[in-house]
C-alpha cells in the first residue's frame, strides 16, 4: 500500500524534473553582420555553459527591415529579445509589444548607466530595456586632401567649414568638399541635427517642434548653400543603414573631403580604407552663427523583451541580457555586450565599460567623438518620433535636389512636425 501511494508521487517528481530539464528557447533578433553576430553567439554560448537549460538563438537582418520584422512578429513568434534604435521605444510600449524591465533589472540600469541614457529606455518613468551602445556625431575628414588643399586642420566654425568645402571641391576630379547623405533617414536627419544644436538649436523642445527657429532657419540655409554652391553633390551621397553605396565608396576613394557621421562606422572605413584609414581626422561639428560651443547629437539602441513571450521565455531572457551587460562578462572587468560593441567601434554606454575600455577610447578616431560626449543633446524620443524622422528626411532631399527652397524647406517641415506629433499623441 505504502508502495502504490508512492508511485503518483513518483511519477510527478519525474515529470517535473523532466519539464525543469527542457530548454527555455530564447530567439536574439538584431541587425548586426555576420561577423559581429559571431561574437554574440559566442557570448551566447558562454551563458548557456552555465545555464544548459536556456538555448539562444541569433538571427539578424538588414535595418531597414529591423522594426517591421519586431511588429510583424505576434505572440510566440515574435522574437524574445530585439535590438532596437531608442526611437522606436514609444511606439512598441503603446503597442503592447515590449515588456517592462523586473525589478532588479530596472535598479541596475538606473544605477549603472548615465541618467541621459537611462533616460532614453524608459517610458512613463518604467524601465523597458537595457541600454548598450550610445552614438555621438563628429566630423570626419581626410588629412591628405586637406593639405593638398592647403587647409591647416579641421574647421571650428560654419565659416571656416564652408571655406574648408569651397577649398576641397574640384569638379574636374569628382571630387567634392562635404558628402551629404541621402536616401536613409537616421543618415540624412542626425548629420542635420548635430550643425542644428552646434549653432544653438533643436528639432523639438518640451514636446514641441521648434524647426521654425531663427537657428533652424540658419542651418536649412547652410545645406543650400551647400549643394547651390556645388561643394556638396546629391548624387555622390546614396546610402543605406550600413553605408554602403556611394556615401560610403566616395569618402573611402577620396573623392570627398568631409562628412558628419557617427562612430560606429569605423569598421566601414577601415575594411574600406586598409593602411589610408590614417588619412582619417575627427573633430567636433563645427560652432554655427548663433552657437556658442560644438555639440551633437546622441542616440543610443538598446535591447527590449518581447511582451508575447510566456513568462519562463521573458524571465530567461531577462537573465541572459543582466549577463551579457553585466560587469565582468568580458576582458578586463568590462561587459561581454561591450566588448562585442567595441569590436566595431561603437562606443558602450555602461559607466564601467567606458572605464574599463578607456585605453581604446583614447585612439585618434574614438578620441574625437569622446571629447563630445559631454555636450551631446540626445535626439528627442516621442511618440511619431519616427514618422517626424522620415519627414524631415524627405524635406532635406527636397531640399538638396533643389526641389525645395531653404526658407520652403523650414516652413514646410515645421507645419509637418506639429501634425505628426499631435496625431501620434492622440
Amino acid at each position: 500500500m505504502k508502495i502504490r501511494k508512492a508511485l503518483p508521487a513518483l511519477v510527478l517528481s519525474c515529470a517535473a524534473s523532466a519539464l525543469a530539464a527542457q530548454s527555455v528557447e530564447v530567439s536574439y533578433l538584431t541587425h548586426w553582420s555576420p561577423e559581429t553576430v559571431a561574437l554574440l553567439e559566442a557570448a551566447a554560448t558562454r551563458y548557456s555553459a552555465d545555464n544548459p537549460d536556456v538555448a539562444i538563438t541569433v538571427r539578424a537582418v538588414p535595418f531597414g527591415d529591423l522594426l517591421t520584422t519586431i511588429r510583424s512578429g505576434a505572440g510566440a513568434d515574435a522574437p524574445t529579445i530585439s535590438g532596437i534604435y531608442d526611437l522606436w521605444l514609444p511606439e512598441l510600449v503603446r503597442d503592447g509589444l515590449t515588456a517592462p524591465a523586473p525589478d532588479a533589472v530596472s535598479a541596475e540600469v538606473l544605477a549603472a548607466w548615465p541618467a541621459g541614457i537611462a533616460a532614453a529606455a524608459q517610458v512613463g518613468g518604467t524601465v523597458y530595456g537595457i541600454p548598450n551602445e550610445v552614438n555621438v556625431y563628429a566630423l570626419n575628414y581626410n588629412k591628405a586632401l586637406f593639405a593638398e588643399a592647403g587647409i591647416a586642420g579641421p574647421p571650428a566654425t560654419w565659416d571656416e567649414f564652408l571655406a574648408a568645402a569651397e577649398a576641397l571641391t574640384d569638379a574636374s576630379k569628382g571630387q567634392q568638399g562635404f558628402g551629404l547623405i541621402n536616401s536613409w533617414a537616421a543618415g540624412v536627419v542626425h548629420p542635420f541635427a548635430s550643425f542644428l544644436a552646434s549653432n544653438g538649436g533643436a528639432l523639438i523642445t518640451d514636446g514641441v517642434p521648434t524647426l521654425d527657429s531663427p537657428q533652424a532657419g540658419e542651418a536649412f540655409g547652410l545645406y543650400e548653400t551647400l549643394v547651390s554652391s556645388g561643394w556638396s553633390v546629391p548624387a555622390m551621397g546614396t546610402a543605406d543603414a550600413n553605408t554602403t553605396g556611394p556615401f560610403l565608396d566616395n569618402f573611402v576613394s577620396g573623392k570627398t573631403g568631409m562628412i558628419v557621421m557617427a562612430n560606429w562606422w569605423e569598421s566601414a572605413l577601415k575594411a574600406g580604407m586598409g593602411d589610408a584609414f590614417q588619412n582619417i581626422g575627427t573633430a567636433p561639428i563645427p560652432v554655427g552663427p548663433s552657437g556658442e560651443m560644438a555639440s551633437s547629437i546622441s542616440y543610443t539602441w538598446q535591447t527590449v523583451v518581447s511582451a508575447g513571450a510566456s513568462p519562463e521565455e521573458q524571465a530567461a531572457a531577462w537573465d541572459f541580457l543582466q549577463w551579457l551587460n553585466g560587469e565582468g562578462t568580458g576582458e578586463n572587468g568590462a561587459s561581454a555586450m561591450s566588448d562585442i560593441l567595441m569590436s566595431m567601434g561603437i562606443l558602450p554606454s555602461r559607466t564601467s565599460d567606458v572605464a574599463a575600455h578607456a585605453d581604446v577610447l583614447g585612439r585618434d578616431f574614438l578620441s574625437g567623438y569622446v571629447s563630445v560626449l559631454a555636450n551631446a543633446r540626445a535626439f528627442p524620443v516621442v511618440l511619431g518620433g519616427q514618422e517626424f524622422s522620415e519627414a524631415l528626411q524627405q524635406t532635406l532631399e527636397a531640399l538638396e535636389y533643389g526641389q525645395m527652397t531653404a526658407a520652403e524647406a523650414q516652413a514646410s517641415i515645421q507645419a509637418d512636425a506639429v501634425s505628426i506629433l499631435e496625431r501620434a499623441a492622440q
